[in-house]
């Protein structure tokens, strides 16, 4: 069936399974905030350090690819 993706148990799994990946980014990136010794959004925003920027994304790309990869 060309529509199989706009059952409601595919649409609903989909959206449990993005909300799921939403959740443990946002949990591994809170963890890893703690575990710096300062202040990242801080030291981002309000000092502009691109060098942090810079770690803080690729770290970002790393957690979301080991997510969607676990959840996949």
């Amino acid at each position: 069936m060309i529509f199989e993706y706009l059952k409601p148990a595919a649409l609903l799994g989909s959206l449990v399974y993005a909300l799921m990946g939403v959740v443990i980014f946002w949990v591994s990136f809170v963890i890893v905030d703690k575990l710096t010794p300062y202040d990242l959004w801080a030291e981002i925003v309000e000092k502009h350090n691109k060098a942090l920027a810079l770690v803080v994304a690729a770290m970002c790309l790393g957690i979301s690819i080991i997510v969607a990869a676990a959840i996949h």
